[in-house]
């Protein structure tokens, strides 16, 4: 934990990228298992492979498994999800094939965020979401309010 308020600062340009899977129908697990079981392994490659892009991720489990994902660039994302080489597009082609009913649902949000366009707050946390993929600052004088804070 940190003590105190602390501030994200990210340099220019990144990407909030919003990923996860619902079970629809949590006692087909012969269906969604296999979905569940392939993000591990993506982010493990990711981990491996710093200059794939990913910075950070967060992950929430419940009916609606959600991953917060924080990449430098949309083109390393989009790059990633189209390696043929990669985790991902077998992943996305087995997941195609398997899911012929709606037993599990899978979604996606990517926002593309430029400079001034966002701000942190961390009081009295760990590294935590954009805190934990971009280089913190005291959250006082110029960086005590929102307002200042989103205007750099």
């Amino acid at each position: 934990m940190m003590k105190g308020r602390y501030t994200a600062k990210p340099e220019g340009e990144f990407v909030l990228f919003l990923i996860g899977m619902r079970f629809n129908k949590w006692w087909r697990i012969n269906k969604w298992f296999p979905v569940f079981l392939a993000m591990p392994r993506m982010l493990q490659e990711l981990y491996k492979q710093p200059a794939l892009g990913l910075l950070h991720h967060e992950m929430w489990f419940s009916r609606t498994i959600i991953l917060v994902q924080y990449w430098k660039s949309s083109d390393q994302l989009i790059a990633y999800a189209n390696a043929k080489d990669a985790e991902h597009l077998p992943a996305w082609k087995a997941f195609h094939r398997a899911i012929k009913d709606d037993s599990v649902g899978i979604w996606h949000e990517t926002y593309v965020i430029k400079p001034g366009q966002s701000e942190t707050i961390y009081a009295n946390m760990p590294r935590f979401g954009l805190g934990a993929a971009m280089p913190l600052q005291k959250a006082d004088g110029h960086y005590t309010s929102a307002v200042t804070r989103m205007n750099g």
